[in-house]
């Protein structure tokens, strides 16, 4: 298999922490490269120019990084991600996961092509206010208990959000007034699979 990716994607972090936890690595090359450069690999692969992507075993090209965890979730011998007893639970996570991901990488696209100018739009505005939504009740949900538990694709996606916020978006200061989500985002973000994958 063939993964497409950068450095700083939240999104193909997922991925590659996805590899790790379900002791696929080994079988996945891994195709650095830059999106907005209009990679001629990465396209013929992905038409959108969008990261991550994957070419499985048999060529089948994937896109979209949830769509991707869920297929690497039936291949590799490692624990279920999205174990059945508690499926809803989990994918409740990723949910909440996945929005406070797409606010943050809109925000830092935004302001790439906009400026900071681009926080006070009426999108802008959207984002932030999302960001305060989903972290309450992210505090409300998690705590140090909960992150001894088997590792999910709910823990995988917001921690990864979590780091990114840090990564990009240092403002937000995610941490502050959320004793049991930091409590719980040190202890996730101890695994192996989190430190081989950090953002540089």
């Amino acid at each position: 298999m063939e993964l497409f990716l950068n450095a700083t994607s939240p999104y193909a972090r997922m991925v590659r922490i996805t590899l790790l936890e379900k002791g696929l690595a080994e079988a996945v090359t891994l195709r650095w490269c830059d999106p907005w450069a209009d990679d001629a690999a990465l396209l013929e692969t992905n038409p959108a120019g969008r990261i991550p992507a994957l070419i499985t075993a048999d060529g089948t090209a994937l896109s979209e990084s949830l769509l991707i965890a869920f297929y690497l979730e039936g291949q590799g011998p490692g624990e279920p991600l999205i174990p059945s007893a508690r499926s809803s639970e989990v994918l409740h996570l990723v949910g909440l996961g996945q929005g406070l991901m797409d606010a943050a990488f809109t925000t830092v696209i935004a302001r790439k092509h906009h400026g900071h100018e681009a926080d006070d739009s009426v999108l802008g505005q959207r984002r932030q206010r999302a960001f305060q939504r989903i972290l309450d009740q992210l505090e409300q949900e998690l705590d140090e208990a909960q992150a001894a538990s088997a590792m999910t694709l709910g823990n995988i996606a917001v921690a990864v959000a979590l780091d990114y916020l840090a990564f990009r978006l240092p403002e937000v200061a995610w941490a502050k007034g959320r004793p049991r989500l930091a409590a719980w985002h040190r202890q996730i973000v101890r695994r192996e699979s989190f430190t081989q994958t950090a953002f540089a």
